[in-house]
């Protein structure tokens, strides 16, 4: 692999991270904020291809295999806190997430 291509990857990755951690920071709606936390996570795993394609190790191929379990399962559970809470409250803004305690 060509060092351009691999700058262009982490640029890449540079720029959703920093959009998913904005729209983190902006947002206050449930939904977006967990997509956005998914981008960064996407963020993380190009720069783990990334670098696992420069170097010719697959070892950033099997993290990046861990991190699409790590996200199936986030996915699983922040969704059904996101419809826990919006059948709750009507509402998917970040103020009723202590009401979801038993």
């Amino acid at each position: 692999m060509r060092p351009e291509i691999l700058y262009f990857s982490l640029t890449l990755a540079a720029a959703l991270f920093s959009l998913g951690l904005l729209g983190l920071l902006l947002r206050r709606n449930l939904l977006l904020a967990f997509l956005c936390v998914e981008l960064m996570l996407n963020a993380a795993n190009l720069n783990f291809l990334a670098f696992s394609r420069y170097h010719n190790e697959p070892t950033g191929a099997v993290f990046v295999l861990f991190g699409i379990c790590l996200a199936a399962v986030e996915a699983v559970i922040g969704l059904g806190l996101i419809v826990r809470t919006f059948r709750a409250h009507q509402d998917l803004g970040y103020t009723n997430l202590s009401a979801l305690r038993w």
